[in-house]
């Protein structure tokens, strides 16, 4: 007999299971915010919900509550002042212990029924959670309802479909028989159960707090694991949101809502003593090198899936469609003022220019050429602030002050300071472009997050490849691209990105973006380059998540 939640969502997992093996287009939950689609009433009330939160206690019901904490700020300009629980971490952990017998015992199928229904309950709560992401990362709208919520909710499904398929190729029982020439055949019978490995820990990150936890969330929820999420100080909303919803999944089937918890640790020693205990057996992370290396060093009673700092690069070679390839580059440096990590931060350009459909282009001319093209995908004020959104984090700011004094190059593009209307005291700043050689490498071999692009002149194409491929082996990146005609070329920078194991995107020039990944389909991540040693998602970012015990008898 298989769990009614298996039942009633059993459809939508066969399209996941059949999208993740077709990599075809397929989406469980609209992007758009259609009324339509998501009700009449849905955006009032989800902005209602939003902010009736503001300026209250966030109540979890969770154990071990010590205090309460507050100190979001909106890169918009607003205080939330939203007060969550502090509590103990080894509580949590307790709980959560205590919570995984009646969770494993569910079985995979029913595991799955219930991911997949939290999943659309948080699908249903899509405009409060669209405004939590908004209001806490400084994504504009659009984005913060697409990538905070239909597409955090599609790679959420993501996991539950990989968690299910691998699974599934373990079966719960066997008769095993042994020859035994003339006599009876040696007789025994096995049972197989699939157990968790134990508590994990999803720590969140500032830019995309449901996007880059939701993957490991329900990778960890889905192969029997109790999960508690660590979000990010300034990005704490969306966290609580989506943990008050699973906890309510939770108690209305009859389970101990501990299973999943919020941890808002009160000091940075205290979340080092959370990720470090002997209980937790994964941590998911998105972030900085600094503390990601540290979880990969410290954590070693756990498996860490850490996503890291890269360093993004576009090699252009040669276009026949160049305003085209303007445009794409332009839009794609502009979205969410390049605090994404997936955005390209080098353009590598031969310093003898490239050929195009209006002519050869100098190195120069590219350089001013991609200036012009940001200024006029920026030209309308209203349409500018809801593509660029907000600087999430001050450092951010400095970064930007910092390139734009010339120090790292020279200036191109200066950066700029907008006004948003509607959010005044909002940090809004359009990409600055630098010019730069090949040599200036302590310029530019490295991470700098934020709207900041290099234009690097290399000596040619061939150096051009092979300076990405070292700079993807070496730091790391999410993303490469090229731009050719030239299939020699095309082929080139394929094997470069096979050697440097990271993903490539060809001559993009229309609605594809080379920061954009889409669920069920692009692999965000290899795993393979020192950007991020998982990838959301394949087999490997679900299948050490679990262990399978055996138990045998004489039959």
């Amino acid at each position: 007999m298989t769990h009614p939640l298996f039942d009633k969502h059993q459809a939508k997992l066969q399209s996941a299971l059949d999208a993740i093996s077709s990599r075809g287009y397929w989406s469980a939950y609209t992007e758009m915010p259609s009324p339509k689609v998501y009700g009449e009433t849905a955006a009032a009330e989800g902005r209602a919900a939003f902010d009736a939160q503001l300026g209250q206690r966030f109540a979890l019901q969770q154990p071990g509550t010590q205090s309460w904490a507050a100190g979001e700020r909106s890169p918009y300009g607003m205080a939330l002042d939203v007060q969550y629980p502090v509590c103990d971490p080894q509580a949590l952990i307790d709980a959560g212990q205590a919570a995984m017998p009646a969770w494993q015992a569910l079985g995979v199928q029913g595991r799955t029924g219930l991911c997949i229904e939290m999943l659309d309950q948080l699908n249903q709560a899509s405009f409060e959670l669209a405004h939590a992401v908004m209001m806490t990362t400084g994504q504009g709208w659009m984005m913060a309802f697409q990538a905070g919520a239909a597409h955090a909710q599609d790679r959420g499904l993501e996991a539950v479909a990989y968690a299910y398929r691998e699974q599934r190729f373990v079966p719960t029982e066997a008769l095993w028989e042994k020859p035994q020439g003339k006599n009876a055949p040696m007789r025994m019978q096995k049972h197989f159960e699939i157990v968790g490995r134990g508590v994990a820990v999803v720590v969140g990150c500032g830019t995309f707090p449901t996007w880059n936890t939701y993957p490991g969330l329900f990778a960890a929820l889905a192969t029997g694991n109790a999960v508690i999420v660590k979000p990010h100080e300034q990005a704490i909303l969306p966290a609580a949101i989506t943990v008050r919803i699973l906890r309510a999944v939770l108690s209305e089937a009859g389970l101990s809502p501990d299973l999943v918890s919020l941890c808002v640790p009160a000091s940075q020693q205290a979340t080092q003593a959370l990720v470090t205990n002997a209980a937790v057996k994964s941590v998911d992370f998105t972030g900085s090198n600094t503390f990601g290396s540290w979880l990969i060093e410290h954590c070693r009673q756990a498996q860490v899936y850490a996503e890291l700092a890269g360093v993004n690069t576009i090699v252009i070679d040669s276009t026949d469609a160049y305003q085209a390839m303007l445009r794409n580059l332009a839009f794609s440096l502009c979205l969410y003022s390049g605090q994404m990590c997936t955005t390209s931060q080098l353009l590598v350009v031969p310093a003898g220019g490239i050929a195009t459909d209006e002519g050869a282009k100098s190195y120069e001319q590219v350089c001013a050429d991609l200036a012009t093209a940001i200024d006029a995908a920026l030209a309308k004020p209203d349409v500018a602030c809801a593509v660029l959104g907000a600087i999430q984090s001050p450092a951010t700011v400095a970064r930007i002050d910092h390139a734009n004094s010339g120090a790292l190059g020279t200036v191109v593009r200066a950066a700029q300071a907008l006004h948003n209307a509607e959010f005044p005291a909002a940090a809004v700043r359009s990409p600055v472009l630098l010019a730069v050689d090949a040599s200036a490498e302590a310029a530019y071999m490295e991470e700098r997050f934020g709207p900041i692009t290099f234009v690097v002149k290399a000596a040619d194409t061939a150096a051009a490849i092979a300076l990405a491929e070292r700079i993807v082996s070496t730091h790391g990146a999410l993303t490469l691209a090229v731009y050719s005609t030239q299939e020699a070329v095309i082929d080139a920078m394929t094997q470069a990105s096979w050697n440097a194991k990271v993903a490539l995107s060809i001559n993009l020039t229309s609605g594809v973006f080379v920061n954009q990944s889409a669920a069920f389909s692009d692999y965000h991540g290899t795993g393979g380059n020192p950007a991020a040693n998982a990838s959301y998602c394949d087999s490997a970012f679900v299948a050490n998540r679990f262990r399978v015990i055996q138990r045998r008898y004489h039959v």
